[in-house]
């Protein structure tokens, strides 16, 4: 079994929480989530399965978006709301004229610093580990860039705005940097995520439908690893010269057909539909490689 399940993670659960579930559904201790979401959080969390997982560190490379509910006046020691409260503030001198200034500054790259509830670490250890000891260590301005930004509903103390963001965003931070800049402090109250990468609502499936799937004995419905990356240009290969990528040897631009892509630009290669490989253009060759591609992975045939 391979490929993506994209899953609609309930409130309460952990990341790996999902994950548990996902490798009890599909029989496999290879699986693996695209993205980490709070238990607080909610929506899209893609979960890769089997050969799938290799993909991850793609998948977690593209554009967020997140519904985020920021309720005013109140800061926590989390910046979410099961924090512990450390500062209440007034916050109804806040027109929207006022969230809407403020809102603007913090479109395109910002600076933002990692908060101390969360999964980072330092030397070894996870910083939210540290935070419940009551320890606090220094941590670096991180850039990040928020592609856009919209209120939603604005009914304070509690505003909704929409973000899309840039991988590595930490949206609690977010709700406190702007707090913050209105003088009145916030926190994150709620958030759901709406996509990430390549994925939505509109393909998520909650636990419950996945597990009805199972009870019925009926497929699961997993994005394949060639539709996981349908963004990426595709190049088809057969004949000798799949056989070679195969064993890791990279095609010459020559031997292929179609549009080829620019320096740089990652690109599928596919045979009939299935991912064989992905790598990244190179022309006149990777190194001391033959070809005009660096081979990053190579898939193996496998029965589905």
């Amino acid at each position: 079994m391979n490929g993506i399940l994209v899953v609609d993670k309930p409130k309460g659960l952990s990341s790996f929480d999902v994950v548990r579930q996902v490798r009890r559904l599909c029989q496999t201790r290879r699986v693996g989530h695209a993205g980490t979401l709070d238990p607080l959080a909610t929506g899209v969390l893609p979960v890769a399965v089997g050969q799938a997982t290799r993909l991850v560190e793609y998948l977690m490379a593209g554009e967020k978006s997140y519904q985020a509910t920021c309720r005013l006046g109140i800061v926590t020691d989390t910046q979410d709301s099961e924090g512990r409260i450390l500062q209440e503030s007034p916050w109804q001198q806040v027109d929207r004229a006022a969230f809407d200034a403020v809102l603007a500054d913090f479109a395109g790259e910002i600076r933002q610093l990692p908060p101390m509830f969360s999964a980072l670490k330092k030397d070894g250890q996870p910083l939210y580990r540290l935070a419940r000891q009551g320890i606090e260590v220094e941590r670096q301005l991180r850039t990040v860039r928020i592609a856009s930004l919209a209120v939603d509903a604005f009914a304070p103390p509690d505003v909704t705005i929409t973000v899309r963001c840039s991988k590595g965003t930490y949206v609690r931070t977010l709700c406190h940097d702007i707090g913050q800049q209105l003088g009145c402090g916030a926190h994150m109250a709620a958030l759901r995520r709406l996509a990430c990468g390549p994925f939505t609502l509109v393909e998520s499936h909650s636990l419950e439908d996945l597990h009805s799937l199972a009870e019925q004995g009926l497929p699961l419905p997993l994005v394949s690893p060639a539709a996981a990356l349908a963004g990426w240009p595709a190049l088809a290969v057969d004949g000798p010269v799949l056989e070679r990528l195969r064993n890791g040897v990279a095609p010459a631009t020559a031997e292929l057909d179609g549009t080829m892509p620019a320096a740089g630009e990652l690109v599928r290669f596919l045979t009939e539909g299935t991912l064989v490989a992905i790598g990244r253009c190179a022309p006149g060759g990777y190194g001391k490689r033959p070809g005009d591609f660096e081979i990053l992975k190579v898939f193996p045939k496998v029965d589905d």
